[in-house]
């Protein structure tokens, strides 16, 4: 995961494809939603240099948050780890949410839940 206060612009994409590869071995299946910057130039570039021999990249349509596993791991995030949190900053919740996703990521059967409910 990756925290930021402003949206992705196109080359931010393939800086974090790279960041992926160089944080977790193996062959990666990166699924996302159909938004622009996902099917952009800097993203084709990134896979045409060599970023597609570890990386898969599966696209959900365009709007289908019933299909996205991530959604209920937000959801879960917001409801249970982080439902009584109150912040005084952007810093404090960066670092809460920090917290709640690696929690999360020593709760498989939540993970995996969130994956069945989208079929």
């Amino acid at each position: 995961m990756r925290v930021q206060e402003r949206p992705d612009k196109r080359p931010a994409i393939g800086r974090f494809l790279k960041q992926l590869l160089r944080h977790i071995p193996g062959t990666l299946l990166v699924i996302w939603d159909g938004a622009p910057i996902h099917r952009g130039q800097p993203v084709k570039d990134f896979l045409a240099q060599g970023g597609a021999r570890r990386i898969r990249l599966e696209p959900f349509p365009g709007y289908a948050p019933d299909l996205n596993p991530d959604e209920g791991s937000w959801t879960y995030l917001q409801r249970v780890e982080l439902g009584t949190v109150c912040c005084q900053n952007l810093s404090h919740l960066r670092r809460h949410l920090r917290l709640a996703t690696a929690r999360l990521r020593h709760k498989r059967s939540v993970i995996q839940g969130c994956a069945r409910e989208c079929g």
